[in-house]
């Protein structure tokens, strides 16, 4: 069957690419691998079309900065942003802006970052440092790291101020993985049950022991939900990274709808894409990995895929004093990518170790910020290094520019971001005002519009 064939006996959400599924090319490596790493859980959710308004309208914007981001559990930091007493980091979203700030040893604690007095903020948004207290740059009102009242100029003045009713107000932080998290509902559900199956299926993958290398960030030419979209199926790779066809299996990737608020797919790394049909050798598919020292002979009777798996567990392994002898060919090699709402992405892998944030800038309904960060594992009894300041990339500068990125990685990630321009231009020029998503490749980008209407409807 040619898999441009419609399936057409299929209900809606049935049909799936022909060929060996990701499940099956995973369990053919021959390694017991965890059972969440083959669960299978898709969820038919429907096909109406989706407004391109969600998009571009002010007014839709408007009521996500009201209704979306003040009440989900979202990532400010990492613990190595803030690892000593004192330390803070800058969260904004949108008009939103977030202190986070070590206040003792093992306590971290949020507040909203505006003064009781005029409003100034305490500190300046996209900023980290080292503080005794947080005083006011206007008029020097001050508190303690605990957000208590320290001290008001000519307090003479203010008989109406009292300690108890001027502490800074606080937001609600939760701690997971290694990640620092707010929550500006006073009502929030607690942040292991937001998390819901994350915390069963990283059980696998402790995030907790590893640290940040890298920290690349860059404003997109995109609302932040399409920005985000551009890398939550693979459907996209055929034409955008066609060179990768003939090593990434990427049309038959898996999709799972684990909650309102958890997916994942998977996709497999040195086997062919099912669209790809010319004949290769084993030796030329780990040639078009570039993972391996030039030279490298695959040997009689393995996988390209194996060969270079079992490469970069001792190469790794090596380098960064961990052992990484039951580790499988896919959690060493494969894109495992899970999204949590509303806007974080989690690889649990070894080779592609990343961590994705994709945030409206500012009140631009048409940009967006992506962090890109790569965590990699702590040798046991390392302490966690301090986190690295982000490296700037310009809209028009390519990724690979950043220090320590791949040239071949910073290459497929321009590919992902090149469209996004042109389609945010596209939505406002389009005739149709709505896109059209397959049922099952695009599931997860209509998940997360659903859970978006539970909050914006609420």
């Amino acid at each position: 069957m040619n898999i441009y064939d419609p399936q057409p006996t299929m209900k809606p959400g049935e049909a799936r690419c022909p060929g060996p599924s990701t499940r099956e090319l995973i369990l053919s490596d021959g390694w017991d691998v965890p059972p969440e790493l083959i669960a299978e859980s898709y969820q038919y959710l429907g096909d109406e079309d989706i407004p391109f308004e969600r998009y571009i309208s002010q007014d839709f914007f408007k009521l996500e900065m009201e209704k979306l981001w003040p009440r989900v559990w979202q990532w400010a930091c990492r613990e190595e942003h803030i690892p000593e007493v004192g330390d803070y980091y800058t969260y904004d979203v949108g008009y939103h802006s977030i202190l986070v700030v070590r206040s003792a040893e093992d306590e971290v604690k949020a507040f909203y970052n505006s003064c009781l007095h005029r409003g100034t903020q305490l500190r300046p948004s996209d900023s980290t440092g080292s503080v005794q207290h947080f005083r006011c740059p206007f008029h020097g009102w001050t508190w303690n790291l605990d957000g208590s009242l320290k001290e008001i100029p000519c307090r003479w003045d203010f008989p109406k101020v009292t300690d108890e009713e001027f502490k800074l107000p606080e937001v609600k932080v939760g701690r997971w993985g290694g990640f620092i998290f707010i929550n500006m509902d006073e009502n929030a559900m607690p942040l292991e049950e937001y998390l819901g199956p994350l915390v069963q299926h990283f059980a696998n993958w402790p995030l907790d022991q590893r640290y940040t290398t890298m920290h690349v960030q860059k404003i997109l030419p995109a609302n932040w939900k399409a920005a985000q979209e551009a890398f939550v199926e693979a459907y996209h790779s055929l034409e955008t990274h066609w060179q990768a066809m003939p090593i990434s299996a990427n049309l038959n990737a898996q999709y799972d709808v684990f909650s309102e608020r958890v997916t994942r797919f998977l996709h497999t790394f040195g086997y062919p894409d099912p669209s790809w049909t010319k004949p290769q050798t084993e030796q030329e598919i780990l040639e078009q990995m570039r993972l391996m020292p030039e030279g490298a002979k695959v040997p009689d009777g393995m996988r390209a895929r194996a060969f270079a798996a079992e490469y970069l567990r001792g190469k790794l392994g090596a380098e960064r004093g961990i052992d990484l002898s039951k580790c499988s060919d896919s959690e060493m090699l494969d894109s495992i990518e899970y999204h949590l709402f509303p806007n974080m992405f989690l690889f649990p892998g070894i080779a592609l170790p990343m961590i994705y944030r994709f945030r409206p800038n500012g009140m631009d309904v048409d940009s967006a910020i992506f962090d890109l960060l790569f965590l990699q594992p702590l040798a046991p009894g390392e302490e966690r290094p301090e986190a690295p300041e982000p490296y700037k990339v310009d809209v028009g500068t390519s990724y690979a520019d950043a220090p320590g990125i791949d040239a071949w990685l910073g290459h497929v990630y321009d590919q992902d971001t090149n469209n996004l321009e042109m389609q945010q231009k596209g939505f406002k020029a389009g005739k149709k005002r709505a896109q059209t998503l397959g049922n099952y490749q695009e599931i997860r980008l209509r998940r997360i519009h659903k859970t978006l209407d539970l909050y914006l409807n609420a």
